[in-house]
């Protein structure tokens, strides 16, 4: 059995290297950005870090807030596909930038992509 994706990966360092890169590109985007403004952007990263470690089998166990939860008060104001895509884009070339391989991407996006009708509330 192969280790989990989390250490694959790299670990904590690679998580937190991605996860802040990823915002840096969300902060950028006019598509995106309106969704996070009034948002604690420091909380919203450590979030973002417990919930991928979770996610791709690490030591961290996830206690906020589910998927659909978490995002219904933003499907309410109009979060649908396009913004999805365009989120999934911004991790991917994220992944790229941070040079990892593109097997590991691919089950990154896999995963990604498994939670495309929790986020969207379908």
């Amino acid at each position: 059995m192969s280790s989990p994706l989390y250490e694959r990966l790299g670990g904590k360092p690679a998580v937190e290297a991605a996860v802040d890169s990823f915002y840096d590109k969300i902060m950028k985007d006019a598509l995106i950005r309106p969704f996070f403004d009034g948002v604690d952007m420091p909380r919203q990263r450590a979030k973002q870090k417990i919930f991928l470690t979770m996610a791709f089998g690490g030591p961290t166990k996830y206690t906020g807030k589910d998927l659909r939860q978490a995002h219904a008060h933003l499907v309410e104001r109009g979060l649908n596909d396009p913004h999805f895509d365009a989120v999934a884009g911004h991790l991917k070339s994220t992944l790229v930038e941070l040079k990892v391989a593109n097997d590991l991407i691919d089950e990154v996006m896999t995963i990604v992509a498994s939670t495309r009708n929790d986020v969207l509330n379908r």
